[in-house]
């Protein structure tokens, strides 16, 4: 998946920035097109002349150097770009950008949206994923401030790989370690292959809560708040599908990139649910629709009258079990279930009479109007509890189960070991029904569900020999190569 794709390095001012000249060459034996940017730190540990050698492409270290640099990029790559701004074209050129190693500043910067330099202006500007791949001492990584920016970035979609555990160049010694070179070179792989594991798949999902007039004032809802739906929505997005929103109201900006229907009501949901899951074929009704609704709306405002009011109300229709009676074949049907007690035995029983695929259950204390979930995905023969983790997050681990299902994810991404994110607290789900065990980590001691054990313990030697290299030519390439200099 790394052939012929330009991954951009972006390498900040810590220590471990002289282990970005490994990474560098492990992406390229990989088949990568490698560009570094540095920040003006990193500078200070590693010298742009040791990566240009390394990676064959000219370093970007600030914003005021060569606006018409000569890369050499893919032919695809290089017809995504303009030839006018250096950071610009770089971050539209991405395929993906690493960040390794990420320093607490840089997370911090990247969270605050400051664009001070060419490394966090090309962050700003890139529509490419990002691996982020923290290194700092132990006490900066442990701080709150910066286990909320983690938490932040995760939430928006970073994808996050280490900190190891071990000896610091402090002295101290546990998280805190870049991650393992050939674990952040899997990573960078696998996340491109979530990139485009969803291209040509047309995605409904309902998100939102539903509001019933009781007059022109009041209205019967929900304190819903549409994180969830928006989250499945961003991600299929940006793993290439073609995405439709039947949005109600949200207490939170929708996404861009995805067609949205507003709706306000469940009559209006449901009819635009039902039309626009014709041509759909993944169907994720993620909406908290009102069960109930004043069977007649009064006219005019009710008014205090000092007695007892009451109301009569009429259901509302199941637009998840017409959505299952009406599935055409090859059609993934996934629906949610907010439950109080008696969860899965409650999950178990909508996943049967809504004729649905997967249900995902969670309850009010951990669902409703947070930035996080604690789900479990119930299925006719399995019941897997996720950890507890950012809507985003748990977005991405619904929507490769669907993948799963629809039998379209790769082999080697569908058995591969999955990294947590720095804010799970478990790293592999709890499968009832399976012979999977439950795993369980301290919180954020350590957020790469595995690691390799390849040594770098050739770096330094490579390291000492780059001084001696003349400098590389950017001749262009020969149309034979498939690639292009961008002058």
């Amino acid at each position: 998946m790394l052939r012929d794709r330009v991954v951009v390095v972006g390498v900040s001012g810590g220590i471990a920035a002289y282990k970005a000249c490994e990474l560098v060459r492990r992406l390229r034996d990989r088949g990568a097109t490698v560009v570094v940017v540095m920040s003006r730190a990193a500078c200070e540990f590693v010298t742009p002349l040791t990566f240009q050698a390394l990676s064959g492409n000219p370093v970007v270290s600030h914003l005021w150097g060569d606006q018409a640099p000569r890369f050499q990029l893919p032919r695809a790559a290089a017809a995504r770009v303009r030839g006018h701004v250096e950071h610009v074209d770089i971050a539209e050129a991405a395929d993906a950008v690493v960040l390794a190693p990420t320093t607490a500043d840089l997370m911090a910067r990247l969270v605050h949206g400051e664009a001070p330099d060419a490394l966090t202006a090309l962050v700003l500007a890139t529509p490419a994923p990002v691996l982020v791949a923290p290194a700092m001492d132990l006490q900066m990584w442990r701080n709150p401030a910066t286990q909320a920016n983690v938490r932040t970035l995760a939430a928006r979609g970073f994808r996050f790989v280490g900190p190891d555990s071990g000896p610091l160049a402090s002295g101290l010694a546990g998280p805190g370690r870049l991650a393992d070179l050939g674990a952040i070179v899997d990573a960078t792989d696998e996340m491109l292959r979530v990139r485009t594991s969803m291209t040509g798949v047309r995605v409904l999902i309902g998100a939102g809560r539903t509001e019933e007039p009781l007059d022109p004032v009041r209205v019967l809802t929900n304190r819903s708040s549409g994180r969830m739906g928006f989250a499945l929505a961003e991600a299929a997005r940006d793993r290439g599908a073609e995405v439709t929103v039947v949005a109600g109201p949200t207490s939170v900006e929708p996404p861009h990139g995805v067609t949205i229907v507003p709706v306000t009501t469940a009559l209006q949901m449901q009819r635009a649910m039902t039309e626009a899951a014709a041509r759909a074929d993944v169907v994720i009704m993620a909406a908290a629709v009102a069960d109930y609704r004043p069977a007649k709306a009064s006219s005019a405002k009710l008014k205090r009258e000092g007695a007892e009011l009451t109301l009569t109300f009429t259901p509302n229709p199941d637009i998840l079990a017409g959505l299952g009676a009406a599935r055409r074949a090859g059609q993934q049907i996934v629906g949610f279930a907010l439950e109080t007690h008696d969860g899965v035995a409650n999950a178990r029983r909508k996943l049967t009479a809504k004729n649905a695929d997967l249900i995902v259950l969670n309850s009010p204390e951990h669902g409703i109007g947070t930035e996080t979930n604690l789900v479990t995905l119930v299925e006719a023969g399995s019941t897997v509890e996720l950890p507890e983790a950012g809507k985003r997050e748990v977005a991405e681990r619904i929507l490769d189960r669907v993948l799963e299902r629809r039998g379209t994810v790769a082999p080697e991404l569908a058995l591969a070991p999955r990294r947590a994110s720095a804010t799970s607290k478990r790293v592999s789900p709890r499968v009832v029904g399976t012979k999977r065990r439950a795993v369980t980590t301290k919180p954020a001691a350590r957020v790469v569900a595995w690691n390799f054990s390849m040594s770098s313990r050739h770096l330094l030697h490579s390291f000492c020999m780059i001084s001696s290299m003349p400098k590389p030519s950017l001749a262009i390439s020969s149309a034979d190569s498939g690639e292009t200099e961008l002058a």
